[in-house]
């Protein structure tokens, strides 16, 4: 026959769309036409396609090719569509049957040998034709584990176009062994732990907190006093993610291309913590073409750690804001808009003055001091909900210390037993952490008793905390009833809650 069609998915952030790749043999010159809004790398398909068809053993069909990547309106980018093209190709020259292509999704990079090579985005790309469905796919062996994470599908698995055809002839299931795992040499490192950090009891306690409610976090001290190592050992208190935030936050790193291999799933909460120089595009997303995630929708269901936080570009700072008030976000360009979830914690840290030195080494004058920590804006700081003040570590205290400091394990069982009571109590709605509730609904379904307002009124009348503040300390204050077994946070709660959102917790 001289006509033909795949399915391939064209992925528009972490949204897959349906594209249908059809191929037409003609008469006259021989050439290839590749139609539908392809980017660069797809128009270079046609040369690696026919490379690949002549290194496998199979014709290249002569006369005029016309590749059409329908729906021809919807942008198009990647080198994903190779193996549907490639498929479409030999089953109109009649070199395949088309009956095993008629209804499957075709997803992999073509080498010039032949080869199939992995690329970016299968888990997204598999769950959207899912949904749309499609119950078949092909892919490369290197996405095979992560293909099978999609549920109620079948999935075959080939290693090159050779493979391909000899199944599309009939021939049997290609034989895919499990890529074995990165080796892990045995160095007695148990990784980090909380009881790394010595001395800061306030800190750690606000680690706990911050993991319990899914709160955001800000560590004010000089270098040394372990802000670092607090926030790098904050997802080791964190339970793991559920089965659908697993999902998600493995669907995000497949398109981004930071899946390790052997181990496709996500399942503990992702830390990232870019680079004080990074722009505004590599935290919020973007790019040229197809928009690509940044660093908050990389940390979605996670940590995001923002080190030497002044030191950002003041722009950058305050494009955190949208996606802490909605938990995603929204890219405009003129072919298209792309949405990337970002639910994350927020954990900045800042030294308090330009040149770091600690105690009387520091000869910075009180208008320095206040000119670098005002490049923290207002709107931001009013969203994290505990500040917390590090102050260095005495020799005495430090060599105390060692006794008592609680392990990652020890903590972690105490923020299980807290998110367990807070997703109890949320159970009738869309929320499972206390962070998440918005202040509307926080207010009307879960007020707290008058006493326990006092604090909060009081400061709001001298104007020491807004309204949203208010919101924000009420959220913690469930947190500490969660975290010690009470039903409603009291008057010492919504204190304490409002001694940490305003940085004077001791």
């Amino acid at each position: 026959m001289s006509l033909s069609r795949t399915y391939c998915v064209s992925l528009l952030g972490v949204q897959g769309h349906i594209v249908e790749v059809e191929v037409h043999l003609g008469g006259g010159d021989p050439g290839v036409t590749l139609v539908g809004l392809p980017d660069a790398a797809l128009r270079e398909a046609r040369d690696r396609i026919r490379a690949a068809v002549a290194n496998s053993s199979e014709s290249w069909p002569s006369g005029q090719i016309t590749i059409s990547l329908s729906p021809a309106s919807l942008p198009k980018s990647g080198s994903l569509f190779d193996l549907a093209i490639a498929g479409a190709v030999l089953s109109a020259a009649g070199e395949v049957p088309a009956d095993r292509l008629s209804d499957a999704v075709l997803l992999a990079e073509l080498g010039l040998d032949g080869r199939a090579r992995p690329v970016r985005g299968v888990l997204p790309a598999m769950v959207s034709a899912a949904d749309q469905g499609f119950k078949r796919f092909v892919v490369a062996t290197g996405n095979a584990a992560e293909a099978r994470l999609v549920p109620e599908v079948e999935v075959t698995a080939v290693a090159d176009l050779a493979q391909l055809c000899d199944w599309l002839r009939g021939g049997d299931e290609p034989e895919n062994p499990e890529e074995p795992g990165p080796a892990r040499e045995e160095t007695g490192d148990r990784g980090p732990d909380l009881a790394d950090v010595l001395g800061q009891p306030v800190a750690r306690r606000a680690v706990e907190i911050a993991a319990a409610g899914g709160h955001n976090l800000m560590m004010l001290g000089p270098p040394g006093t372990g802000k670092s190592l607090l926030a790098e050992r904050l997802p080791t208190v964190l339970p793991a993610l559920s089965s659908a935030e697993a999902l998600e936050t493995t669907a995000i790193h497949s398109v981004a291309g930071l899946l390790p291999p052997g181990a496709p799933l996500v399942t503990v909460p992702p830390f990232a913590a870019p680079h004080h120089t990074s722009s505004r595009a590599s935290i919020i997303g973007g790019g040229h073409g197809n928009p690509q995630p940044g660093w908050v929708s990389k940390a979605h269901h996670g940590i995001l750690f923002v080190d030497e936080a002044p030191q950002f570009g003041r722009g950058v700072l305050d494009s955190l804001r949208e996606p802490l008030e909605r938990g995603e976000v929204v890219i405009a360009r003129a072919s298209s808009t792309v949405a990337f979830p970002a639910r994350f914690q927020l954990v900045m840290a800042a030294n308090p003055c330009p040149c770091a030195k600690p105690g009387n080494l520091c000869t910075c004058p009180a208008g320095d001091r206040r000119r670098y920590l005002s490049r923290l804006s207002g709107p931001l700081l009013d969203r994290v909900d505990l500040k917390v003040d590090l102050q260095p570590v005495a020799r005495a205290e430090l060599l105390a210390d060692r006794a008592f400091a609680e392990s990652s394990e020890t903590v972690a069982a105490r923020v299980t037993q807290a998110r367990s009571r807070a997703r109890e109590r949320l159970e009738r709605t869309p929320w499972s952490t206390n962070a998440a509730i918005p202040g509307a609904r926080l207010r009307r379904d879960f007020p707290v008793e008058q006493s326990a307002l006092r604090v909060l009124g009081r400061a709001m009348d001298r104007g020491q905390i807004s309204a949203r503040g208010v919101d924000r300390a009420l959220r913690v204050a469930w947190t500490l009833a969660d975290l010690v077994g009470r039903d409603r946070p009291g008057e010492e709660e919504t204190a304490y809650a409002y001694a940490l959102w305003s940085g004077r917790a001791w």
